[in-house]
This record gives C-alpha cells, structure tokens and sequence, in this order.
C-alpha cells in the first residue's frame, strides 16, 4: 500500500553518471543533495527560474531564500522597528526615520545568501547546473537552458521543485496589472512602512489555523492600521491614464459592486506545484489531478521506485521550509543506506509574522474538539500585557496565550497558541516539548524566567470552560 514504507532498490552506482540527481535548488532540494554528497554519493543539483509574469527572477536557493521567509521576516522586522521607534519616543527617545535604504538592503542580504548557496555546494561538490530539469525516463533527466541542453542518468531521482503563487485567470486584468505574495504578513509590513493597505478576504482568514487566534491577529491589525473588506471578490483591474488601478470588486452579503483606485494590487490565492514541465506521467510518478501535487509514501518515494519527491511539490506535507530541510536530510540518509528514520510531519511548530506575530504548535481548538469530542479537551487560556507595552502605552487586547489539553489522564498538551511579541522564539522553545510528551502538569511545574512574555505559559491556571476572566493581573 501507499502509506507503508517501501524497500529502496539496490542498483549498481557505476552505470549512472550520479547516484542521486536532484531537480530543484531549493531549501529541501539543496538540504537533501548537501547531505548526500557528505555521504559520499556522486550527486548534482538543477535549479532553474522561470520569469515571473513582470519578468522577475532570482538566485539558487528557492521561494524561502529569495521571495519568501527571508526577505518577508526582514521586512516584517523594517515594520516592527517603525513601531518600536514610536515606542522609543514614550522612554524618551527622539530618532530621525528613514526608510529609504530597506528594499536595498534586504536584496544585499538576499543575494549573499545566493552566493552562500553556491559556495556550500562547491565545497561539498555537488555538481550545480542552472538548468530546467525534466524526466525522460526513471533513470534519466534532460537539462535544457538557454545555452543548450545536457542529458544525465541517476540511479535515485529527488523532485524537489517547490510551487510559484496562482493568479485569478478569470478575473480580467489580474495577470497584467497584478503581482504575488503572502497575505496577511505582506499586509502588516506594508501597514508598518506607512502604507495605505486593504485586504480582500473571500471568506476566512488564515485558512487551517485556529480560527479564535485568527480573530486576533486580524482584529490587531485593523487597529493598527490595516484596512479589510469581508466576504468580497475581485470582479477586474484596469489601469487609468494616470497610472493607477481601478479594482471592482463584489461583496458577496449584499451582492452589490464597488470600485476604488490603488497603485499596486497584490494576489494572495494560493500556490501551484511547479510539476506541469516534468514529464512525470511518461514515466509513471502519480500525482493528485487536483492538486498537481505528488503522491508520495511516508518515505517520501513516489510511485516509481527509484523517485522521490519533498518539500511543497508532495502531497500532504506542511509548506514550510524547515519540514523540507529535514526531509531532505533524512531521505539522504536512508538512500545511502545510513538510516532508516522517517520524517514525522506531526506537531510542526510554525508562525505567522504578522504585526502581532501568531506562533503555534499541535492541533487547534476546533481540530481537537473534531479529533477527542469538547467534553474530552480542557482549554488553558490568559489574556496578558507584554511588559514592552506598558510603559508605550500600546495596546494589549489581541495578546493571548492558549492551551489546548485533553481532560483526563495527565492532561496531555494537544496545542499550542500563543499571540505576541516574538511569537517564533517563544513557540519554538515550546514546540520541543510535544516530542516529549508535554501535558499540562509539566508546564505548571516549571519555574518561569522573568519578566517574560514566555513565563505566562506556564503560569496558566483559568479555563474557558470555567468561565471566569483570563485577563492576568499583577507582574
């Protein structure tokens, strides 16, 4: 069946030009064929751009390197510290602003990172070739860029060619006048650099997560600045005369049409699996018609034995650049014949970087009352002020902290939620727990470090099924 793990196929090296080829230089695809080559396997990685719509590319390293976690946690950071310098004036700080040389600066950062790429490769010399990888047969991969072509075998095949962002076809003008990005997070930072932003949001925000913390970080961002229109769908864009974009779109409540003027229009709908030019059905990789992902078995092969496929483009795995990384390095391992372990996909810690960052872990509340029945979880919760917000006078309503546990036994951690400052820091520390089978009764027999915001965890006392206010008092 699928799901079991399969027997990887002894075949002799030497009749392939590479014992592992790797099609895609992306985090999974780079972290895979490093570890490889470590290993003492003869590999070569393919990576290769295609131009965005408004002709953009960029370097080795894939989405999270150049056009996504990096450079969108470096800008979120720009915003952070638009704030902090607003704080600053409360204790006294009087700091001149500009703005100017961010956009350069993140770029520096980015294209050094490309470099570093290329350097890690060479030293571990894995072959890299900049070139459009597709599969001829299951052995046997063609190389084509604007140079020429090349033609290499493998004895393993990883696919690790991650996604690019979707664009509404059927809205006119979408295409023309439209470009790509993350949502909320993209939003906030805009917010946070001056910006005058809305977003459009057809139904719900931050699809998949807990639907509570979700609230919280949208309400936070409509005091913060950031505009949104519920329940709507863009109709077309057209451009004026004056260079600006005229966005008609619907409210789907009232079903009434409205028109405004915006200079820039950003599409946040959803990611595509790069898998179309990869000739998978001539050679027998199954994938989810729907989806265009690859199905693939927990040991991440696909339907041909010798084929693997990480990271965004397989079927079922968390979009996150950290689950491909070691993926990547686990699949390396056991190819070689080093390991067996397996990757395990449950209780990924992740975070949004929104102004009021959203880090969790485990399952939400409404997947827990799905999975246990809400008469078997008991929710931990508090309403809190960072101690950097008192004396900024800044708002803390939208700061909350969340656990969801089941209710009998040992009261065993089944989630985590947590919205605040450094989000990412404190849920990462958590998130190691969950591998060790936190329950409630752990947290509340660690000491806290303090002040923090972390320490509220584990102070948590008050249960929303009591009733009784959240809201912490005293330090």
């Amino acid at each position: 069946p699928r799901h079991l793990l399969r027997n990887v196929i002894l075949i002799p090296a030497g009749k392939f030009d590479y014992d592992l080829v790797v099609i895609g230089g992306g985090s999974g695809g780079l972290a895979c064929s490093k570890e490889a080559a470590q290993l003492g396997q003869r590999v070569a990685v393919l990576d290769y751009v295609e131009p965005s719509l408004k002709g953009t590319k960029w370097g080795l390293g894939g989405t999270c390197v150049n056009v996504g976690c990096i450079p969108k946690k470096l800008m979120h950071q720009a915003a952070l510290l638009g704030t902090a310098v607003k704080d600053a004036r409360k204790y006294g700080w009087q700091i001149p602003e500009s703005l100017s040389t961010m956009a350069e600066a993140v770029q520096n950062h980015v294209k050094s990172l490309n470099w570093g790429h290329r350097v890690q490769l060479q030293d571990k010399k894995v072959k890299y070739l900049n070139m459009k990888g597709s599969l001829v047969d299951t052995h046997t991969i063609r190389a084509v860029n604007g140079k020429g072509k090349e033609v290499l075998t493998a004895k393993n095949i990883v696919l690790a060619t991650g996604g690019r962002p979707k664009y509404p076809t059927h809205v006119p003008g979408a295409m023309e006048f439209g470009i790509t990005n993350v949502a909320l997070e993209c939003a906030g930072f805009l917010t946070g650099i001056g910006l005058d932003t809305t977003v459009m949001v057809r139904s719900i925000a931050l699809r998949g997560f807990d639907q509570q913390m979700s609230g919280l970080v949208t309400d936070y961002m409509e005091a913060y600045g950031t505009k949104f229109s519920w329940k709507c769908t863009p109709k077309s864009i057209e451009k004026l005369p004056s260079g600006l974009l005229r966005v008609t779109w619907m409210d789907l409540n009232t079903k009434e049409e409205h028109q405004d003027t915006f200079n820039s229009v950003l599409w946040a709908v959803g990611r595509a699996s790069e898998t179309k030019t990869l000739n998978l059905e001539k050679v027998g990789v199954e994938i989810n018609k729907e989806t265009g992902k690859i199905i693939v078995a927990t040991d991440e092969a696909t339907s041909v034995p010798n084929i693997f496929a990480i990271g965004d483009i397989a079927e079922g795995r968390p979009e996150l650049t950290p689950t491909a990384i070691k993926a990547g390095k686990l699949l390396a391992r056991r190819l070689v014949g080093h390991s067996t372990e397996l990757m395990n996909y449950d209780n990924v810690a992740t975070t949004v970087f929104t102004p009021l960052e959203y880090g969790c872990v485990g399952l939400s509340e409404e997947e827990a009352e799905r999975r246990h029945g809400k008469d078997q979880i008991e929710v931990y919760h508090a309403f809190y002020k960072p101690l950097e917000f008192t004396v900024a006078e800044r708002d803390a309503t939208q700061c909350y902290i969340k656990v969801v546990c089941l209710r009998e036994g040992d009261q065993r951690v089944l989630g985590m939620h947590f919205t605040g400052p450094n989000a990412g820091e404190v849920t990462q520390g958590f998130s190691l727990g969950f591998q060790c089978g936190l329950t409630y009764e752990h947290l509340r027999n660690t000491v806290g470090i303090h002040p923090t915001c972390a320490e509220e965890l584990i102070k948590l006392n008050i249960t929303k099924r009591s009733g009784l206010d959240a809201t912490v008092t005293g330090c």
